[in-house]
């Protein structure tokens, strides 16, 4: 599973600076919510929204049809994904994860079709998001569809806000074919988007008359919002204006930065553990850094930077790292015991590198972590280790001493080569 974040993609160019590990953005991670979860927030900071009701069951959608009210309602499969709308049901290709609906029995019966259901888009892989909920929301009268998204541009140190005619479809791919329908401006998050900005967008966009005040309450609201809220990322498409002229979120997938939870823990009631990867999880309880990935040689490294480069470089010779693992500075025996029994759970896991330069966390720290994690684990696929800086010495030792069955490497480059020859022994 390679969790996907187009737009972190496009601003940053992950990939052009990990050009040797497709699967390295996945690090980049952040806590997601559903759609009518980021809904509720946004009517809380005054993003227009429309009325809507979560349904757990059928009977519970065709009763959220009839209290709004409407001639129409549209249901939505809840799932940390985008591209829902040309998403399919597994077992049932014509069934799709948005659907309009013109009655209570109709409502019921797209709700049928898609709970309990595992639902396949663009973003979610083959293997699918099981859909436990479903978001019945009203209709409304679609003028115009358009794309609105923000991230923080690393090299800018702000938070630029996207804008695009091309509402409503993949923005991968108008990013990547053309770039040019993409409009940005950056903003400073003391002061937010002043009204200048929301001028230019607005020309650009064509949009005049009262949709133009429109989006300017709209605009500065959302972006006060991305701030206000550490957001990692806020994306909605389409964003809609109305026949009337009046500008609304029709979607809204918002992640938030995982070091800002400290400051909105209640947010964090609406983390959803069943959209999660449950090793992640489990890695995250016990402070470990973790994404799972689709290879085949599981990674236990100190350090963010010395982990992207150990992956860079498995690629590089030939493998595959089927994770992202960074124990931190101070590891101790527990972290690394566990580490290993994540890594070994993985049954696509074909051999383990551990690669370790000591600063905080002495080589020797590690050794005793890596044979205390043999008595408790077992290890029982090839593990090839290259310990580096403080005491290494006394730490190579230590694994020489020992009954743990180690292949030994001078360097990375050397560590590299032998754990992708005995991952593919």
């Amino acid at each position: 599973m390679v969790p996907q974040l187009a737009l972190e993609t496009y601003i940053f160019s992950f990939l052009e600076t990990f050009p040797l590990c497709a699967s390295a953005k996945a690090p980049l991670k952040s806590m997601k919510i559903h759609e009518y979860q980021g809904k509720q927030l946004f009517r809380k900071a005054g993003v227009p929204v429309l009325e809507g009701h979560i349904a757990k069951s059928a009977d519970e959608a065709a009763a959220a049809f009839e209290k709004l009210g409407g001639s129409i309602a549209v249901v939505k499969a809840q799932i940390h994904a985008g591209g829902r709308g040309k998403g399919t049901i597994i077992d049932n290709p014509e069934q799709r994860g948005v659907v309009l609906v013109k009655s209570a029995d109709e409502a019921r019966a797209a709700a049928n079709g898609l709970l309990g259901k595992t639902l396949v888009t663009i973003q979610t892989g083959e293997e699918g998001k099981v859909v436990n909920q479903v978001f019945v929301e009203a209709g409304c009268d679609i003028a115009r569809e358009l794309y609105l998204g923000i991230v923080v541009d690393r090299e800018a140190s702000r938070p630029v806000l996207m804008v695009s005619t091309e509402g409503g479809v993949e923005i991968e791919k108008v990013a990547e074919e053309t770039p040019e329908l993409i409009f940005k401006e950056h903003y400073d998050p003391a002061v937010g988007l002043e009204a200048f900005q929301v001028r230019k967008l607005c020309k650009k966009l064509g949009i005049e008359g009262p949709a133009a005040k429109a989006a300017f309450k709209f605009m500065t609201a959302i972006c006060r919002f991305f701030v206000d809220y550490d957001c990692a990322m806020a994306e909605i498409n389409p964003l809609v204006i109305t026949g009337s002229g009046e500008m609304v979120a029709l979607d809204a997938k918002i992640t938030f930065d995982d070091n800002a939870m400290f400051r909105h823990k209640d947010l964090l009631e609406l983390r959803d553990l069943s959209e999660e990867e449950p090793s992640e999880v489990r890695a995250s309880d016990s402070g470990l850094s973790y994404v799972k990935l689709e290879g085949n040689i599981g990674c236990l490294v100190n350090g963010a930077g010395l982990a992207m480069s150990t992956m860079d470089i498995i690629k590089y010779h030939g493998g595959k790292p089927a994770n992202f693992l960074d124990v931190g500075g101070g590891a101790n025996a527990q972290q690394v015991t566990e580490a290993f029994r994540i890594l070994l759970s993985d049954p696509n896991c074909k051999g383990v590198l551990v690669n370790i330069f000591g600063g905080i966390a002495r080589c020797t720290t590690i050794a005793a972590a890596l044979i205390e994690a043999s008595k408790t684990v077992g290890f029982t696929v090839p593990l090839v280790v290259r310990l580096e800086g403080t005491e290494v010495e006394e730490g190579r030792k230590m694994l020489a001493e020992s009954d743990v069955n180690v292949i030994n490497a001078t360097d990375i480059t050397d560590a590299a080569k032998k754990i992708v020859a005995a991952a593919a022994g």
